[in-house]
């Protein structure tokens, strides 16, 4: 033990386990218990027998593993209580009683498989993308369902009703609590990802509400992602998901004024970008792109660290960003991507071409519902001085814009060109 950590009182070296570990422990006991709730209630019962027998033990060689025992053992003991099962392996009975005696013999490697079963599991893609989302803050992130239901704006009891549902689902379905094998690789890492990052979207730029950024959804979204980079080290969408959230959130100090309102990227302080996220985030980028096999979030990174690695808004590489956003487009067709590709090709060639397009996905149908495009559309006319179609544009936006630091920010562009 450090000499921090013997200043520190058994329960803050707990609490600390708790926060670093819990989540370890957890996936293996649904691993060995093959119970959500059981599980959640075993990993509290390990904890609590750890408060009462390390100030007299000493805390084991490998906690961990203690605590996965503890808990297997006080779970097996609660169901033979409760007379649930009939047909438990005897062998398993703790002779102590209340006082646990454990074999710490559940290895690293097989932890880390647990940890991977249960983020697959979490986030298998018949539970609907809500019910993912929120079993895996809850069961692999370790976040209260209060803390669920504060990032995203939604009541407690709905959060609850979610994951309740997920977990029976789950049971009821009985879907395997497995890596899955190489035939279904493909579907169920893509649901994995899409997962990680919805949250990290919301956290980055809330889809609604009073603030910009939600740091700890951000975080937690980072945090998972470097989990299952550590995990699955050669996959290159792993990386380049990894990399593409550390890259944006680099950003996070310079994103927003200290009263909250938002700072577009070309008004950014540089200087106040995290060098060391960027550094990491542009080593993976490179990682990802020499793997075959790479995707829609390792070209997203590579966009990211073009604007990442550029001195000033005037010196960014529009050329590459677009021809980037051309083959992003070829793989992964979609409304926003041929939006932000119109704004990189208006930095590129001129307002006027960026606008061309933004017309044209109006014509077509498409996003016009997403306050976004209406945003483009009103600086584009803004930047060929046409005033009353930028606020005609702008006053569209308002209509749709469901966050305040952006309302703000609309508001006030449009107020700009109502006083000239």
């Amino acid at each position: 033990m450090s000499s921090n950590q013997s200043e520190k009182t058994f329960p803050e070296l707990l609490d600390i386990l708790y926060r670093n570990e819990s989540r370890r422990v957890l996936a293996t006991l649904i691993r060995l218990l093959g119970d959500f709730d059981l599980a959640e209630e075993a990993l509290h019962d390990a904890f609590k027998a750890a408060l009462e027998q390390w100030p007299q033990d000493g805390i084991p060689d490998n906690p961990v593993a203690w605590l996965i025992s503890a808990g297997r053992f006080k779970a097996i003991d609660k169901i033979r209580k409760y007379s649930r099962f009939s047909t438990l392996d005897e062998t398993t009975t703790d002779p102590t009683g209340d006082r646990v005696t454990v074999t710490e013999d559940d290895q690293d490697e097989s932890i880390k498989d647990d940890q991977l079963r249960l983020i697959f599991t979490c986030c298998h893609p018949s539970l609907s993308s809500e019910a993912r989302i929120a079993l895996t803050l809850r069961v692999v992130c370790g976040l209260t369902t209060e803390e669920i239901a504060h990032a995203f704006l939604i009541a407690p009891k709905t959060v609850a009703q979610r994951i309740v549902r997920a977990k029976a689902k789950i049971r009821d379905a009985r879907i395997p609590y497995i890596v899955p094998e190489p035939a279904q690789w493909l579907q169920r890492i893509d649901s994995v990802l899409q997962v990680i990052y919805l949250v990290f979207n919301e956290g980055y730029s809330a889809s609604s509400g009073s603030e910009l950024i939600r740091c700890d959804l951000s975080a937690e979204a980072i945090r998972l992602g470097r989990l299952l980079s550590d995990l699955l080290p050669k996959e290159p969408e792993v990386s380049g998901l990894l990399a593409l959230m550390l890259l944006q959130d680099s950003r996070r100090a310079a994103r927003t004024t200290e009263s909250g309102d938002l700072i577009l990227l070309e008004e950014q302080d540089r200087s106040l970008w995290n060098r060391d996220q960027i550094s990491d985030g542009v080593k993976l980028v490179r990682q990802a792109l020499r793997a075959s096999g790479f995707g829609a979030y390792t070209l997203q990174a590579a966009i990211a660290a073009v604007h990442a690695e550029s001195p000033n808004a005037n010196n960014t590489d529009w050329a590459e960003i677009v021809g980037l956003y051309d083959v992003l487009l070829h793989i992964h067709p979609s409304p926003v991507v041929e939006l932000n590709r119109a704004v990189a090709i208006a930095m590129r060639d001129g307002p006027e071409f960026g606008l061309k397009l933004v017309n044209g996905l109006l014509d077509q149908g498409k996003l016009k519902d997403y306050h976004l495009l209406y945003a483009a559309k009103a600086d584009f006319h803004r930047r060929l001085h046409q005033p009353e179609q930028a606020i005609a544009a702008y006053q569209q936006a308002l209509t749709l814009v469901r966050q305040t630091p952006e309302r703000r920010f609309l508001e006030r562009r449009l107020a700009e060109l109502q006083n000239k």
